[in-house]
């Protein structure tokens, strides 16, 4: 318990000193960060921080990677807004010392048209920005009730011939209280700011004063730098254990953001024969709840255990989006391999 309360300690104060204030809101960049993984999460609105474990727990709390039994493989396409597509691979697996796990998160806008001053229409070339965010995490048991994980990423934002990249970390714990009642805590995007520079960002123009035929003189734009998005979750879960086979799930978690308004999420996941699990959830915005983007989501799934060593999940999420006329579909493959 001693463990627990000083790792607690350790991540309040990460918050305190790293999470920011309502005069920061809508100042962050490297919003990549902020877009949610996986159907079985995404479909109770990440409201299971403290509950997920595995390959799945990466994204939203670290500290549940060691709670898996053996290797775990995740595949996730999402269709997101604005016609782009949001691809995630992980992979993690148990060591004697603890788990690790890799994961990649990278983003497809497609073909934008390539424009200038003299030709507004387009030049009839196009260009796609290159987003990624690669990942690297390592979780252990610290108690055989207490899991603690941290995770360091790579973000990376290229346009052309112009960039961003920088790091940001995670930490997350997860506490059982008993089998079925769980509470976790985690602080995402700690990291230093970004800030684009590159050739595209290079201009001829005159040097003021200069003797005629001096030639053009080229300046760089200075460009401002930004923060990334940190937040910290705090999240309890129960699980109703109706019988061996069909349980009730429900969780909430409450989002201190550093970027916007802070959120509480509500889900619930009901699982049938083992088999089958239906989900859903509900988020808040605690102030200006009418400017809130997404709001509610459902979803599916489907858990096959193939052998004694083989495990197989396939799930699905439909998340509403506001102010834009598509939705987000979300598609999940897990491969558990124990």
């Amino acid at each position: 318990m001693k463990k627990l309360l000083t790792v607690f300690i350790i991540l309040i104060f990460s918050v305190t000193v790293f999470a920011g204030d309502a005069a920061r809101k809508g100042t962050a960049g490297a919003e990549q960060l902020l877009i949610p993984v996986g159907a079985r999460s995404i479909a109770t609105v990440g409201a299971f921080n403290s509950h997920f474990t595995g390959v799945e727990s990466i994204y939203y709390n670290p500290g549940g990677l060691d709670r898996m039994k053996g290797t775990e493989a995740m595949f996730n396409m999402m269709q997101y807004i604005a016609d782009i597509n949001i691809s995630y691979f992980a992979i993690a697996t148990k060591l004697g010392i603890g788990s690790i796990g890799l994961t990649y998160k990278g983003i497809d806008f497609g073909d934008i048209p390539v424009t200038t001053n003299q030709n507004p229409d387009g030049t009839g070339q196009t260009f796609s920005p290159n987003y990624f965010v690669l990942g690297f995490t390592y979780s252990t048991m610290i108690t055989d009730r207490v899991s603690a994980g941290a995770s360091l990423s790579l973000i990376n934002e290229t346009i052309m011939n112009t960039g961003a990249s920088g790091f940001a970390i995670d930490f997350g714990v997860q506490y059982r209280f008993a089998p079925n009642f769980s509470l976790g805590v985690s602080v995402k995007n700690i990291g230093g700011n970004m800030r684009y520079t590159g050739e595209d960002l290079k201009v001829k123009t005159e040097v003021p004063s200069s003797a005629l035929g001096s030639g053009l003189g080229v300046y760089e734009v200075d460009t401002e730098s930004f923060q990334i998005p940190s937040y910290f979750d705090l999240s309890m879960g129960y699980t109703f254990e109706f019988t061996e086979e069909n349980r009730l799930s429900i969780a909430g978690v409450f989002r201190n953001n550093n970027t916007i308004e802070n959120e509480l999420k509500l889900g619930l996941e009901f699982q049938f024969l083992n088999v089958l699990s239906l989900r859903g959830g509900y988020n808040f915005l605690t102030e200006n709840s009418s400017t809130a983007i997404y709001n509610w989501a459902v979803g599916a799934g489907i858990n096959f255990n193939i052998a004694d060593s083989f495990d197989l999940m396939f799930d699905y999420a439909y998340r509403n989006v506001e102010d834009f006329p598509a939705d987000n579909h979300v598609f999940t493959l897990i491969l558990g391999f124990h």
